[in-house]
């Protein structure tokens, strides 16, 4: 199939999540990814991310995660996968203040005041009850922590698979080890080229991450930025204790300077994730280092894991890479390309997009169908992020 109603470039978290959606709505649709997802490559890996429905971030993003949390339900009780555990939530914030968490000062104040805004059940602890409820945190005294029991962590190489599979069985054509070099558009449509083929859509829906200023040229390539990030899976003397039905997701800013923050995970597997964000250091989705040094892996426990997290020791069972691209004030881009009302653009996440993504899918093949979005999309428009300086 060289023609097709839309073309989806990049199958990742949204990407895979348009290409299914499109496929609902009956549309001819083709999706291309330069790798074969789900992989190690770009976004969308790494075992589990944090779901949460109060969104720091801003209250925008809170239709968006509450409706991805109902079509991820919806993906279960079609296909039987386990895509999302609600294992509860929790946001630790110290009396010192808070570090900037996406760009966004006052992150559990912000938090907070959304919950209280769309309803969302939650509970606000002080130290004391936090330590008598998750006695796995080593606190200093002086914390207060906002408690979702709705939040948790969905699984994202399945999320990814699953919505590809859907996709397919719904008519989808999926080319793989196929990489986009040029996007056309012309008055009645787009032309995508790859290595191998072009191939003609009514539009196309650009949500290749990491790759994407790299395609879409200068009106993205000045307001985004690749980072790498570092995962680890420490090892717990006591397993037990950091199970799901034991201990919450959480993101924990004990102070107010750059990176004085970080978040973990249940043990789901193997080991307990924990990982922080840096955002100083850009680099290139091509030439990023995939290796994690054993330096990296000492400054974790050393900096952030050690005193905080009981029974978790320096041994390091596995760890892995994954690129954020991000804007500047840490807000997403979903909007039509500039040039071209035919082109949809629909990245970066800036490190927080997957818990929004099945509904951003949702959104993108309405916008590309329809001409109009389920959601506001107002907020996440391109000429609204500023531009690295």
């Amino acid at each position: 199939m060289n023609t097709a109603d839309v073309v989806v470039v990049g199958l990742g978290a949204m990407g895979s999540a348009s290409l299914y959606q499109l496929a609902r709505r009956g549309a001819r649709v083709m999706g291309i990814d330069r790798h074969v997802p789900p992989h190690t490559y770009g976004s969308s890996h790494g075992e589990t991310r944090i779901t949460r429905q109060a969104i720091g971030e801003g209250a925008a993003y809170v239709p968006l995660v509450l409706r991805s949390h109902q079509i991820w339900r919806e993906l279960e009780a079609e296909t039987g996968a386990s895509l999302f555990w609600a294992c509860g939530g929790l946001i630790l914030s110290g009396a010192v203040g808070e570090a900037l968490h996406h760009g966004k000062p006052q992150f559990l104040q912000r938090t907070l005041e959304a919950a209280r805004q769309f309803g969302i059940p939650h509970e606000v602890l002080d130290a004391a009850q936090i330590e008598a409820r998750f006695p796995q945190f080593g606190l200093r005294g002086d914390e207060t922590g906002y408690y979702e029991p709705g939040a948790g962590l969905v699984f994202p190489e399945r999320c990814v698979q699953v919505q590809l599979e859907q996709a397919r069985r719904l008519g989808a054509a999926v080319q793989t080890g196929e990489t986009v070099r040029r996007i056309l558009p012309y008055q009645d449509g787009v032309v995508v080229e790859t290595e191998q083929a072009r191939y003609h859509a009514a539009r196309v829906v650009v949500s290749a991450g990491a790759w994407a200023a790299e395609l879409l040229g200068e009106p993205l390539a000045r307001v985004l930025r690749v980072y790498r990030q570092v995962l680890f899976w420490l090892e717990a003397q006591d397993p037990q204790a950091y199970q799901p039905e034991r201990f919450p997701i959480f993101i924990w800013m004990f102070g107010s300077a750059e990176g004085e923050h970080f978040y973990g995970f249940p043990q789901v597997s193997q080991g307990v994730k924990v990982a922080t964000e840096q955002a100083h250091t850009p680099t290139h989705p091509d030439q990023v280092q995939r290796q994690v040094s054993e330096a990296e892996t000492q400054a974790i426990f050393a900096r952030y894991v050690q005193g905080r997290l009981k029974g978790l020791g320096p041994g390091c069972l596995k760890s892995a890479t994954c690129l954020y691209t991000s804007t500047a004030d840490g807000d997403f881009i979903l909007d039509r390309h500039p040039d071209s009302e035919r082109i949809l653009v629909a990245s970066p996440c800036s490190g927080h997009g997957f818990k929004h993504s099945a509904a951003v899918g949702e959104a993108l093949a309405e916008l590309a169908l329809h001409g109009r979005s389920p959601f506001d999309l107002t907020p996440f428009g391109l000429s609204q992020r500023p531009v690295w300086s």
